[in-house]
């Protein structure tokens, strides 16, 4: 006969459990994430509404989001590169 053992049978239990168990959550979150994406979009629309320019809006959350240090250089390359082709 051709049987697995018991541990064999209970590991692959285990295997089958956290697999199972990881794919609901990935499907929980990525769900989570829609509906996140679109209460974004919806204060945005409401921010557009309210007659402020979104891509601005979104341009200084980006801002917003960067390490200090690392904005300051940013902006030192972009002014350094903006003067050079005389658009300062």
């Amino acid at each position: 006969m051709n049987r697995k053992p018991a541990a064999e049978t209970r590991a692959t239990t285990i295997a089958k459990d956290q697999l199972k168990s990881i794919i609901e959550r990935v499907e929980r979150l990525t769900e989570e994430k829609k509906t996140i994406s679109d209460d974004i979009r919806d204060v945005f629309a409401e921010a557009k509404g309210n007659g402020f320019d979104v891509k601005a809006l979104r341009a200084i959350i980006k801002i917003r989001q960067q390490d200090p240090i690392d904005r300051e250089a940013d902006e030192a390359i972009l002014e350094t590169y903006m003067q050079a082709l005389g658009m300062l």
